[in-house]
């Protein structure tokens, strides 16, 4: 870069050879946090992205070189797009910090070739997130952490690669839906958790977003979307199947007592076979989402053989799930010692009123360490039509969420206003060592 200068939208390579950043004051908070984990969200085109690769340049300067770091973002297309380019444009020709390989997808230092300790930065998607598993890292920056790609346990997988460092993390992104970032971040941030830094960055922070295009998207986008896309702001997005859903209805573990009667709902599939469990309070009548099952790639036999076990001693009064075109898994199951009744309700809009029911009247709690059930409950959205309206029926990828089957199976046999006489429909199945 000697003698050269390089111009981008907030840096510049002065003839010196000197690096010289110009943040929006959105990037510079970022820039300034000195907490462990900092979330950027914000509008798109806001430099998010393109501010991502020089917090990662300084962190790894500052953590002392030597060692792996993760970039890490919501797909490999995204990575090919936008964080790779913008990664590049600094590290490998502003910077000239070292070399990519594209067989690997790994930016190895210079320091290698020089018989000094190397540092290199892994790039992982979300979607596929093995490839940091072998990786003790020292800090990373994940992109995009607000698509449903970008999953809880991507999250997890990378915490964990930087427990040993104590490694510090940057997330960029806009925000797409309520899921397990709000309620893993940005609501522990509310709550005022030391560890993490939570930074809204309006479209209008920088300074080269034209003012009279953030006028008109205000205008013709419904509040919700804008407030999200355009202001970095967590709002509650049209097409919310469960607004009467409430972080109130979130409780912490407690021992369930043995006697009380349980429920269990299934979802089944050879990858992805669910099963969710219920507990009922016979004093109140309400529910508590307890245990979550979800497996594939074993048979019917298997899956029956590990719910007895996971229900042993449990007063399990029905076992209630599929599709009226499965009763070949029913029967399946049946013979393999775990019965398993139709539902009463097949109609998803029908399965749905059931459960809203149950939220609107405050008597459907789960347990915060039910994370699964949480995340699917937050984001389950309607699909929206062009004027950004709910079409009523159709769920919006509605394959991906099997804890909301599995759940609206299980309630059909439990409306609200008979909860405690459905304790008597039903003869008691208590599981013990032997199968049923």
């Amino acid at each position: 870069i000697w003698g050269v200068m390089v111009v981008a939208a907030f840096q510049e390579v002065t003839v010196e050879g000197e690096l010289i950043r110009r943040f929006h004051s959105g990037q510079m908070r970022a820039w300034d946090s000195e907490k462990r984990f900092v979330i950027m969200s914000g509008s798109t085109q806001v430099g998010k992205t393109c501010f991502g690769p020089h917090w990662l340049e300084r962190e790894i300067d500052n953590t002392g070189s030597q060692g792996d770091y993760l970039a890490v973002t919501a797909t490999f297309k995204l990575l090919k797009l936008k964080m790779q380019p913008e990664f590049l444009n600094l590290f490998e020709r502003t910077l000239d910090l070292g070399v990519w390989h594209e067989s690997d997808r790994i930016f190895t230092s210079h320091d290698r070739y020089h018989g000094a300790e190397a540092w290199r930065v892994i790039f992982v998607s979300a979607t596929n997130p093995e490839g940091a598993e072998s990786a003790t890292a020292k800090a990373a920056w994940c992109d995009e952490l607000g698509q449903h790609q970008f999953k809880r346990e991507t999250w997890e997988a990378i915490t964990r690669r930087l427990t040993l460092a104590q490694g510090r993390v940057l997330g960029t992104t806009t925000l797409y839906e309520l899921g397990w970032l709000k309620t893993e971040l940005y609501d522990r941030w509310k709550e005022g958790d030391p560890d993490i830094d939570w930074i809204e960055v309006d479209a209008l922070v920088n300074p080269v977003f034209p003012r009279a295009e953030y006028e008109r998207q205000k205008r013709i986008l419904p509040g919700w979307k804008f407030n999200m896309f355009y202001r970095g702001m967590y709002d509650r997005p049209a097409g919310i199947v469960y607004d009467s859903f409430s972080t109130d209805q979130v409780i912490d573990r407690f021992e369930v007592p043995p006697e009380w009667p349980r429920y269990v709902g299934h979802d089944f599939g050879p990858n992805n076979t669910v099963a969710l469990w219920f507990a009922q309070n016979p004093g109140t009548g309400n529910l508590i989402v307890y245990r979550i099952y979800h497996s594939g790639g074993k048979s019917t036999i298997e899956h029956a053989e590990k719910f007895k076990e996971l229900s042993e001693g449990e007063n399990i009064l029905s076992r209630v799930g599929g599709a009226r075109h499965e009763q070949g898994w029913r029967d399946a199951f049946t013979a393999a010692g775990w019965p398993i009744r139709e539902p009463r309700l097949y109609e998803v809009s029908a399965g749905i009123q059931r459960v809203y029911g149950w939220h609107k009247l405050n008597r459907l709690f789960v347990f915060r360490d039910c994370t699964e059930y949480i995340d699917e409950k937050l984001s389950y959205s309607y699909a929206l039509d062009d004027n950004y309206d709910p079409i009523p029926d159709k769920i919006d990828q509605k394959s991906k969420f099997h804890c909301m089957d599995a759940e609206r199976y299980a309630i059909t046999f439990l409306a609200p206003e008979l909860a405690m006489s459905n304790q008597r429909e039903t003869p008691v199945h208590r599981l013990g060592k032997k199968a049923e």
